[in-house]
Parts: C-alpha cells; sequence; structure tokens
C-alpha cells in the first residue's frame, strides 16, 4: 500500500452504503489516462465524512482529483486481456469547484 493522488473523472454515480456499526461509506469508480494513453480504473472507498460529502456531490463525467492509499491490481477484461487497476481508499477530495473556491477565496482576501 502507498500514499498518492490519481485525477480523472468519475465512471458512474458514487454510491453511499452502510457498513458495520452503521457508519457510512461511498463507493465511486474512476476513470485516469496513464502516461501512454491507456485507461485505468480506480475502485474508490472513502470513509472520511469530508471525502464522502464532496463525492456524493458529483455524477458521472465530473473531474476529481483524489488522495488517499494506492494498492495497485491486476485483472482481466472481457477480451481475456491483463489490464491494471487501483484499490483507493479516499482520504481527500479535489474537484475543479473546490479549486475555483479557493482562487476566489484568494482574490477577495487580497492574494
Amino acid at each position: 500500500m502507498m500514499d498518492g493522488l490519481i485525477a480523472g473523472k468519475l465512471h458512474g454515480q458514487p454510491e453511499q452504503r452502510m457498513g458495520r456499526n452503521d457508519k457510512p461509506f461511498v463507493i465511486a469508480k474512476v476513470r485516469a489516462a496513464s502516461a501512454s494513453g491507456e485507461v485505468l480504473f480506480a475502485n474508490c472507498i472513502a470513509f472520511a465524512p469530508d471525502a464522502i460529502a464532496a463525492l456524493l456531490a458529483l455524477g458521472d463525467g465530473d473531474s476529481i482529483a483524489l488522495a488517499g492509499e494506492l494498492t495497485p491490481k491486476a485483472w482481466v477484461d472481457r477480451n481475456g486481456e491483463a489490464r491494471a487497476g487501483l484499490d483507493v481508499v479516499v482520504h481527500a477530495v479535489v474537484t475543479p469547484y473546490h479549486v475555483t473556491r479557493k482562487r476566489n477565496a484568494m482574490h477577495q482576501d487580497g492574494g
């Protein structure tokens, strides 16, 4: 396991579920392009309240960057080809909304 940052677009709608002890969590899938242009899918899960709220505010196709614990995975597609993937335990979410809000706050403060 390693900490990392991935960026891409949401693939489908994030889904909230309830875990043990009635603790909420969210699962989502992010489609990211590798340096070679190959598509990589990241299976994401968030337990942190801020990350849960940020993911639930987004929808299919929205741009997103996620920070968290990454675990590389391999899987086989329908054509029998090996593909790379990631499992991500999300600690933080950054979207274009967050960037715009931060820039606006800096301009209002004279920055």
